[in-house]
C-alpha cells in the first residue's frame, strides 16, 4: 500500500499582479513551488476565480502536482470566518500557508503566514480609507485581532525583510524563533532585462525627463512629496502607474490643484510588458514611502538599468542597500537635488551599477526554496 501524499495548501486569492506586492509574491510562490517540493507533497491552490488562474496558470512549473479548487470568497470579509474555513476543512490539509495575516481564526490545523508588514499598527486613522469612521474602526479592531491571532497561531512565520521581522517581535513577543527572512525576487520579464543588460556596458547619455512612480496611492505612500519637488523642477513630468481607484481620484484633484496638470500623467494599470518600456524611457523610479513591506518596484527598476531615488527609511536601506540615491521623506528639497544629481553622467552611472549588484539578491527560486524548508519544519513539529 503507497503512502498518502502530505497535502499543503496555499490560499491564492490575491495572487496576481493586480494585488501588488502581495500579489506578486503570492503568485511566484506559486510558480516555483511544484517544482521545489518533494514528490510526496499535493499542492492545493484555493484560487477567487477562473479568471484569476487563467493568468497564472501557464507560468506554473509541473502542474499536474497542483488540485486547483475555487473559493470565490472576498479576503477581509466574514464569509472568510465561516464559508473559506469549511472550504480548507473539506480539503484535510496537513498544512495550510495563508500568505497574509488574513487566517480562518478557528483553523485548527498546522498553519504558515506571511506577514508583509504591520503598516496598520503604525498608521491608524479613517484619512486612510474610504469608509466612513464607524466602520473603519470596526474593521481596524478586526484587524488587530486577526493578525494577533495569526501571529499567536502560526507554526511558522515567514517576513520579507530584517525590518519587518525587528517591527514584528517589537509587538508580539516570543515569535522570533518562529519567524524566517525570505528575500523576495523579480518576474520573468525583469529578469531577462537583467541578464540582457549586467555585463554590457552602461550607457549613461540617455537623458529623460520623464520620472515615474509605481505603486498605490495611500497616504503612507507619500507621493505628495514628488508633487512639491516638481513644482521647484517645472522642465521635469512624472508618469504615475497605479490602479484606478479613489485614492487615484483624489490625487489627480490634489495634482489639478497644485497646478501641475501639465507635468503628471497618469498611467493607469499597465501589464509587466507595458511596464517596462515605461521604466525604460525614465530618468529615475521615485520611491518617497514613510512605510513598506519590501519596496519590490525599485528592485524591478533596477533590473531594467533605471536608478532609484528612495526615502532613506530602514526598509529602504536594508532592500536596496547602496543602489539609490536617498533622501528624507519629510523634505522636497532634498529630492530636488536627488534629481538634479541623477541627470549627471557619473551618478547616473554608478546608480545603475550599484542597482545591478542590488538585483543579484534577489530571486524568486531561492525564496521559494527556503519557504519549502519552512513547510517541513512546520510539518515535523
Amino acid at each position: 500500500m503507497s503512502k498518502a501524499k502530505t497535502k499543503i495548501g496555499l490560499d491564492c486569492r490575491l495572487a496576481g499582479q493586480k494585488n501588488a506586492g502581495i500579489g506578486r509574491y503570492i503568485e511566484n510562490l506559486l510558480i516555483w513551488l511544484p517544482s521545489t517540493t518533494s514528490n510526496d507533497i499535493e499542492l492545493y491552490y484555493f484560487f477567487h476565480d477562473q479568471k484569476q488562474l487563467d493568468l497564472i496558470k501557464e507560468k506554473i512549473t509541473q502542474p499536474k502536482k497542483v488540485k486547483f479548487i475555487f473559493t470565490p470568497i472576498r479576503h477581509y470579509s466574514f464569509k472568510e470566518q465561516t464559508t473559506w474555513l469549511k472550504v480548507v476543512n473539506q480539503a484535510d490539509l496537513d498544512l495550510l500557508h495563508v500568505p497574509h495575516f488574513n487566517i480562518p481564526l478557528l483553523y485548527q490545523g498546522k498553519l504558515v503566514v506571511t506577514i508583509h508588514d504591520l503598516l496598520w499598527h503604525q498608521q491608524i486613522g479613517p484619512e486612510a480609507t474610504t469608509l466612513p469612521a464607524w466602520k473603519y474602526y470596526f474593521k481596524y479592531l478586526a484587524y488587530r485581532l486577526v493578525t494577533r491571532q495569526a501571529v499567536k497561531k502560526a507554526d511558522q512565520i515567514v517576513v520579507p525583510a530584517k525590518t519587518i521581522k525587528q517591527i514584528l517581535t517589537q509587538h508580539f513577543k516570543k515569535i522570533a524563533d518562529k519567524t524566517t527572512i525570505t528575500k523576495e525576487g523579480i518576474s520573468r520579464i525583469f529578469a531577462q532585462e537583467y541578464l540582457q543588460r549586467k555585463n554590457k556596458q552602461i550607457n549613461a547619455d540617455f537623458q529623460s525627463r520623464q520620472l515615474i512612480y509605481v505603486g498605490s496611492l495611500y497616504p503612507h505612500k507619500n507621493v505628495d512629496l514628488i508633487l512639491r519637488a516638481l513644482k521647484r523642477l517645472p522642465e521635469f513630468n512624472l508618469k504615475i502607474v497605479s490602479a484606478r481607484n479613489i485614492f487615484v481620484k483624489r490625487f489627480a484633484a490634489k495634482v489639478k490643484k497644485m497646478g501641475l496638470s501639465s507635468q503628471v500623467d497618469f498611467a493607469g494599470y499597465l501589464t509587466d510588458e507595458q511596464l517596462v518600456k515605461e521604466l525604460k524611457n525614465s530618468l529615475a523610479l521615485i520611491q518617497p514611502s514613510l512605510s513598506e513591506g519590501f519596496g519590490l518596484t525599485g528592485v524591478e527598476a533596477m533590473a531594467c538599468g533605471v536608478p532609484v531615488l528612495a526615502s532613506n527609511i530602514p526598509i529602504f536601506e536594508e532592500v536596496y542597500q547602496q543602489a539609490p540615491l536617498y533622501f528624507s521623506p519629510f523634505d522636497p528639497n532634498q529630492l530636488v537635488a536627488q534629481i538634479k544629481k541623477i541627470k549627471t553622467k557619473n551618478a547616473k552611472k554608478k546608480a545603475i551599477k550599484l542597482g545591478y549588484e542590488t538585483v543579484a539578491n534577489y530571486d524568486w527560486s531561492q525564496m521559494t526554496q527556503k519557504t519549502w524548508k519552512i513547510y517541513q519544519k512546520a510539518l515535523s513539529k
